[in-house]
């Protein structure tokens, strides 16, 4: 079947989009003009705004275009494991991996949540979560206590976003030297909490 070719509006609309990109992560949101946006896209400015109302428009489909889950999850799919357990090991070898190939991510959600106060994260949400629901569903087996299973999929992001956002912190610091295990430690944490099994209640 031969591929697709992208109309002249999409691949304008393509073409505004990739430009607003490279400025938002370059130089930031609030610093980005729209005169600046249809420069590097090669358009006249009034061109942009048949395709947008203005860089708001612009920002929110560049959140769910280029949001990592669309690399990430099916990695976190296919990550191996016959039990909650080596799937879990697996999966957040898998997703900090993921993040680490996307530094860019960190600058749009920052974007996200300083600009925006979240304000894309329900559309986001409304895509994401049907393509999640068969990931959750690897977390619901016999063995683990329960729990819902969306909760527990939310703590597995929780901690694993949390455990790249300090890695960037404690780079090149004498702390990182003492840290070379640490997601295994995260991984454990995740699956027997941090108590004693004797301190349990």
């Amino acid at each position: 079947m031969a591929e697709k070719i992208p109309r002249k509006g999409e691949r304008t609309r393509s073409s505004i989009l990739e430009a607003a990109y490279g400025l938002f992560i370059e130089q930031g949101y609030h610093a980005t003009s729209m005169r600046q946006i249809a420069e590097r896209s090669g358009l006249a400015l009034g061109g942009i705004y048949n395709h947008f109302s203005g860089k708001e428009a612009i920002f929110a489909e560049i959140i769910i275009d280029r949001h990592p889950y669309k690399q990430i999850l099916p990695l976190l799919m296919n990550a191996p494991g016959d039990d909650v357990e080596q799937f879990v090991w697996n999966a957040a070898r898998t997703m900090v991996e993921g993040l680490g190939r996307r530094s860019d991510f960190f600058k749009l959600m920052f974007i996200e949540v300083v600009e925006f106060n979240g304000r894309n994260m329900p559309r986001l949400m409304e895509v994401v979560i049907p393509q999640v629901l068969p990931l959750i569903q690897r977390f619901s087996k016999d063995s683990v206590r329960p729990i819902p299973p969306f909760i527990l999929f939310r703590v597995f992001i929780g901690l694993f976003f949390s455990y790249y956002i300090t890695e960037l912190f404690i780079a090149n610091t004498p702390i990182a030297a003492s840290q070379k295990e640490a997601l295994d430690h995260f991984v454990a944490i995740f699956l027997r909490g941090i108590l004693n099994n004797e301190e349990r209640p």
